[in-house]
């Protein structure tokens, strides 16, 4: 049975926005509700844009239009619209942008699954892509499979913890860092542990922060299918990211990736100050989400992580 919310809606029935408003208020106490609501006006959101797209290059299509054609008279356009209002209700009933699902991600209550919208790293300079292209580009990482070093050694919070810890404190002194904030970055990078990048042959790439390979990358890549913006726009790509061979590989490159590159250099002057590190981090590019750095800092602070933390300092793990 088809249960999509979205299949028999259509844009000029109000009575779907009073049934959102109704699920809305279900929400408050009952988490499945919630979910459901979420979904429901996730999707909304979704044909919404995608109503803004079709409008966008209808009015690009304009230009090029015979003005003496009777298919651009007023009423033919009128039709036009209302064909475009319900292909777009439509088109986000069954998810083909698939920007429903990462919003419902992202703003789910228990936040599982969630892939962080932060960018492919590269080695490229900024500031020179933004006056090439005229925007900034950023890079959505979109859910891979469950593939770790070991899936075993991933299977809780507390299990991924422990497998970056030792590796996390070595690397981090090279630079002066706590190494719980580099601990913490992996975790939104990668859903603590659950959603780290695939080889070709199904092995973990152990990217652990979503460093794209480039020109002056000469080891191993992984490929995978990503949600890029492109002049506000979502396109769907292929991307190349850093493959490694162990944890440690990967938080060991992780540092020499910063400090390889000039633009991260006044983030690497506030390692001592963890919260200015990461708003430095930010600002020099390291990803586009304007809530990047908040969310690394909303890890620290969860009573759960300092727990794991304190555990692990405890029982001596070195």
């Amino acid at each position: 049975m088809n249960t999509n919310p979205l299949d028999k809606q259509n844009f000029f029935d109000l009575g779907d926005l009073n049934t959102l408003r109704q699920d809305a208020l279900k929400s408050g106490t009952d988490s499945q509700a919630s979910n459901e609501a979420l979904k429901k006006a996730a999707q909304q959101f979704e044909s919404i844009f995608t109503q803004m797209l079709l409008k966008s290059m209808r009015k690009a299509n304009e230009a090029m239009e015979d003005k003496e054609s009777p298919f651009n008279s007023s009423s033919v356009k009128f039709f036009e619209e209302m064909h475009d209002q319900q292909l777009s209700v439509e088109l986000a009933g069954k998810g083909s942008l698939g920007l429903a699902d990462l919003i419902v991600q992202q703003l789910a209550p228990n936040g599982e699954g969630y892939t962080p919208a932060s960018v492919l790293r590269t080695n490229a300079n900024l500031q020179s892509d933004k006056i090439a292209n005229g925007e900034a580009t950023s890079h959505v990482a979109q859910k891979s499979a469950d593939k770790s070093d070991n899936q075993d050694d991933f299977k809780d919070p507390e299990s991924f913890v422990g497998a970056l810890w030792s590796h996390a404190k070595e690397a981090a002194q090279k630079i002066g860092l706590n190494p719980a904030v580099m601990v913490a970055q992996a975790a939104l990078e990668t859903g603590w542990g659950k959603h780290v990048i695939a080889k070709p042959d199904g092995s973990s790439s152990f990217n652990l922060f979503n460093i794209k390979s480039d020109k002056s990358w000469y080891g191993e890549s992984a490929k995978k299918l990503t949600l890029e913006f492109e002049q506000g726009l979502p396109v769907q790509k292929q991307a190349h990211f850093r493959a490694y061979d162990s944890i440690k590989e990967s938080i060991s490159d992780y540092v020499d990736f910063l400090q390889n590159n000039p633009r991260y250099e006044q983030a690497l002057k506030k390692v001592k100050e963890p919260a200015q590190y990461l708003d430095a981090l930010q600002e020099a590019g390291y990803a586009t989400d304007p809530n990047y750095a908040q969310k690394i800092k909303s890890v620290l602070q969860r009573g759960e992580f300092k727990q794991m933390l304190s555990s692990l300092i405890r029982q001596g793990v070195n």
